[in-house]
């Protein structure tokens, strides 16, 4: 746990001291110790069978966790899902403290589920199949794993920084109740067929429909991924065509996530914002070369070529849906509040949220990265100059929330190397390139 900072080791080692208490009533239970051992098998043959058959598109084997909390003592049903997870691939480092963490989590999260399915008597409706009610106690226990489970990833978010702390539980519950209800439901007709005349073997058979699940949810991630080689495409040809920005798109995707992150925004729009900072100048391929990479000033001819870019970028990927509101931010980035930036002049709140949230990434990032005629400038001198320029060209609040983000995590512009750095270029000359070539 080397590369993991103090406060998460901390974290990490009170939650693993935690599921460690889980199983201590252990020796004073009857304890089903072949249904322990069967269960546990059973997680961890799936959960490796559905990482090596869908990498990179993993979703847990809950209906198994969800049964033995069902079935089992709670002490007992915190024991299944430590094997699979201490022994599961990990594709990132380090391995071990992630092992662990995986392992405490799911653990205390089944112990909670056993411990509210066993005080409203779910055990006994499940050994007579009484499925009716059986239903209820089900139902109580899905929501306090979801519970256990968004109460620790939000504590670890919190720790990390990632996120305010104030914000590190938003959503996490409320996204993971439906998604776990179903798996909950699978879970209780396993328990079931359990406990029916049919067996352990008939309570496998419901884990057919949920392997269809995964592979419709691999495929929708093979279709996703299709869509970030298609946008890395089009970053590449912009890179290749206006060299004095190679680099800045992914730059932009990444502020502009510190942005977002830092508004409170939901993953999802956190993701859109992102393919909005990616994509913000694919527009730059309908521009001819020779302008994109003059060296002395624009004509006023040549600058309204350039400010047809954010249009010429719309229309590019209008007809690509998954995108959604990015392309009003691609549209839109170069407005500027007081009503006096392009294509439309929009003015204030008429400036969609995310293209408000693009322009404060793109500004930053074209002030702090080294240019072939510029210097970069220091982050706390980028900071200053949007905030002196907050209200009437940028969002004040845009500003306001990557000042913090910035704080918190600190920023690490990358230089691409085959830009040579070069003495400062006079203040006009630098306002004339970046303002028309960002």
């Amino acid at each position: 746990m080397e590369a993991v900072p103090a406060r998460v080791r901390g974290y990490v080692a009170g939650v693993a001291l935690l599921a460690l208490l889980c199983p201590l009533p252990l020796p004073a239970l009857h304890t089903p110790w072949w249904a322990v051992a069967l269960l546990a098998g059973l997680y961890t043959a799936c959960e490796h069978a559905v990482r090596r058959r869908f990498p990179g598109t993993f979703q847990p084997v809950y209906p198994v966790l969800l049964a033995g909390a069902f079935l089992l003592p709670p002490a007992a049903a915190a024991l299944v899902p430590l094997p699979g997870a201490l022994l599961s691939h990990v594709g990132r480092r380090p391995a071990t403290a992630r092992r662990i963490w995986r392992a405490a989590r799911l653990a205390l999260a089944v112990w909670g589920a056993a411990q509210v399915h066993w005080a409203l008597g779910g055990q006994a409706a499940v050994v007579a199949s009484d499925f009716p009610y059986a239903l209820l106690p089900a139902v109580a226990a899905v929501p306090a794993f979801c519970l256990v489970l968004a109460a620790l990833d939000g504590g670890m978010l919190a720790v990390e920084g990632r996120v305010p702390a104030r914000r590190a539980w938003r959503g996490l519950l409320s996204r993971s109740l439906a998604p776990t209800g179903v798996h909950g439901l699978a879970g209780l007709m396993m328990a079931v067929l359990w406990r029916s005349p049919y067996g352990p073997v008939a309570a496998l058979l419901v884990l057919l429909p949920m392997c269809v699940s995964w592979w419709v949810f691999a495929q929708y991630h093979r279709e996703r991924a299709a869509h970030q080689a298609t946008i890395r495409a089009l970053v590449q040809a912009v890179d290749i065509k206006d060299g004095y920005t190679r680099g800045h798109s992914e730059r932009v995707g990444q502020a502009s996530v510190l942005i977002a992150r830092e508004l409170g925004m939901d993953d999802e729009r956190v993701e859109v914002l992102r393919f909005a900072g990616i994509l913000h100048d694919v527009g730059k391929l309908g521009v001819p070369t020779r302008l994109l990479r003059k060296d002395g000033p624009l004509t006023p001819e040549e600058r309204r070529v350039i400010e047809l870019h954010p249009e010429y970028g719309h229309e590019m990927v209008r007809g690509i849906s998954f995108l959604g509101e990015a392309r009003a931010a691609i549209l839109h980035h170069h407005e500027r509040m007081d009503g006096t930036g392009y294509p439309y002049g929009l003015v204030g709140g008429q400036i969609p949220e995310c293209a408000r949230v693009v322009a404060v990434a793109d500004a930053f990032d074209a002030m702090t990265s080294t240019r072939s005629y510029r210097r970069a400038r220091p982050v706390p001198a980028a900071l200053e100059e949007l905030q002196r320029c907050a209200g009437a060209q940028f969002d004040p609040r845009m500003v306001t929330a990557l000042a913090r983000a910035l704080g918190r995590h600190g920023w690490c512009p990358a230089v691409t190397a085959d830009e040579p750095e070069c003495a400062t270029a006079p203040p006009e000359a630098v306002a004339g390139r970046t303002g028309a070539r960002r």
